[in-house]
């Protein structure tokens, strides 16, 4: 597969808008979701590269809103989160689920609840529209979870289910991270470039299909299938490549 230092965005004419996942790209993965390492060489990375884009840089993220904004206070980047149930404009304005999906969210949640009480090492995570069940500090039960899941989705309309790395996520049908970015490639700063996504989990391939049939490319951070067209080995990376587009725009 072909290395990201093919993306040339020194060249004229070339317009780049860059999307990328947080957790596992531009963070390690953690135990727990409250317990990944922001640096602060990253959160003014980020900043730069965004300068050097023209605001054409979003965070893309299974994470809400609010969770992006803690790790980055007092930055304000575009974010899509919850996998795009909610997002915030490059102009700051919002939108989210409404107020039908945030409550079949909290119906699902609450039909977990019981679960993640018996079972101390699972994370339950509400979110606005959604909702995720960890399982990294108890492999042992992710059958469970997955049968568990699939009891709450089955009992609500228009909900579907998402594995990722150690963790199910029920979000409304048709909200996905491709979904998010399409939305934001027809608003400025963002139309009219060619877009990139960076992530590396399953839930990043509907980013990475989004991209490349908008004329982009998809990059996938370590191994596993993908339909991503370029793969880049680790955080560092990610880091690295964020550096070198700023450097060239």
């Amino acid at each position: 597969m072909p290395e990201p230092d093919m993306i040339d965005p020194s060249a004229p004419a070339v317009r780049l808008a860059i999307f990328t996942d947080f957790d596992g790209t531009l963070v390690e993965l953690a135990e727990t979701p409250d317990a990944v390492e922001m640096p602060r060489q990253l959160a003014d990375q980020l900043v730069r590269t965004a300068e050097k884009l023209e605001s054409a840089l979003a965070i893309v993220t299974g994470r809400p809103v609010e969770d992006i904004d803690r790790y980055l206070d007092p930055i304000r980047l575009p974010v899509a989160g919850s996998h795009g149930a909610q997002r915030r404009r490059a102009d700051g304005s919002f939108e989210d689920a409404g107020a039908a999906g945030i409550r079949i969210a909290s119906e699902i949640a609450q039909f977990l609840e019981p679960l993640a009480m018996a079972n101390p090492d699972l994370i339950l995570e509400p979110k606005a529209g959604a909702v995720a069940l960890h399982y990294r500090q108890a492999p042992q039960l992710a059958e469970d979870c997955r049968r568990a899941m699939e009891e709450a989705v089955a009992a609500v309309e228009g909900f579907t289910i998402v594995p990722g790395k150690m963790v199910f996520e029920a979000r409304a049908t048709g909200v996905d991270k491709g979904a998010a970015v399409r939305a934001f490639m027809l608003e400025e700063p963002f139309a009219g470039r060619i877009p990139v996504f960076l992530g590396d989990d399953t839930t990043d391939e509907d980013g990475f299909r989004a991209v490349q049939e908008l004329g982009g490319v998809g990059i996938k951070l370590g191994e596993g299938d993908t339909s991503a067209r370029m793969r880049i080995a680790d955080i560092a990376s990610v880091h690295a490549l964020l550096r070198g587009l700023a450097d060239a725009a």
